[in-house]
């Protein structure tokens, strides 16, 4: 994948984002779609490879539209300047999420927002076993690729059903439970980049499948 090609057309898309420019650049922005295409499912067969529960994911499955939901944003721009796509998309589980953009890249993976009922089942892991979770986000490799958990919306209060003095109410508030890890345009160039991406991908893997075996069990 020619990253710097794609980060060209895509800072001229940031700053000609229209369907009137994108149609006059309709063939750049295909082949590019296709080289990305290519570059996820060498991506994922890296991860299969070294996680046995991974859920293979082709990259014509895995990639987001480029559009954005004028819908329900109607004060977005009509593209987004990056390209992004979900791997390990297992049904009902955190999926491994990736986003190629102009100035930076990153990595995430985690759950955004879930419903209340799987929400309920987080909190009920963390309230039987937090411990185990807290080592995992507090083990210093981890720290230093994500740093905190992904910053969001919590609870001022207790969640329903649990005391304000229980010993993971920190936790036990947020709404959101996902880590993220930053690449500069430098790294994403580089021959090895997606040998960090595996490194990435290993090291946020207790973090996920504690998540998915409490939403999934």
């Amino acid at each position: 994948m020619n990253f710097k090609k794609l980060n060209g057309f895509l800072r001229e898309l940031q700053k000609n984002n229209s369907k009137e420019w994108m149609d006059l650049h309709r063939k750049r922005y295909r082949a590019l779609r296709s080289e990305f295409i290519e570059w996820l499912d060498e991506v994922d067969q890296m991860l299969a490879a070294i996680d046995e529960a991974y859920y293979s994911t082709p990259g014509r499955k895995g990639i987001n539209r480029i559009n954005n939901n004028l819908m329900f944003h109607p004060y977005k721009p009509v593209y987004k300047d990056y390209f992004a796509a979900a791997l390990d998309k297992a049904p009902g589980t955190g999926d491994f999420y990736l986003e190629i953009g102009v100035d930076e890249s990153l990595f995430a993976g985690g759950l955004w927002r879930p419903e209340p009922k799987v929400l309920r089942s987080i909190r009920d892991a963390l309230d039987y076993d937090g411990d185990v979770f807290k080592q995992i986000i507090n083990k210093k490799s981890f720290r230093t690729t994500f740093g905190d958990l992904y910053e969001d919306e919590r609870l001022k209060t207790s969640p329903k059903g649990f005391s304000r003095d229980h010993p993971q109410i920190d936790l036990l508030r947020n709404k959101t439970f996902a880590v993220i890890h930053r690449f500069s345009n430098e790294a994403v160039y580089k021959d090895d980049f997606k040998e960090k991406l595996i490194g990435v991908y290993r090291e946020m893997l207790p973090f996920r499948r504690y998540l998915n075996r409490a939403i999934t069990v």
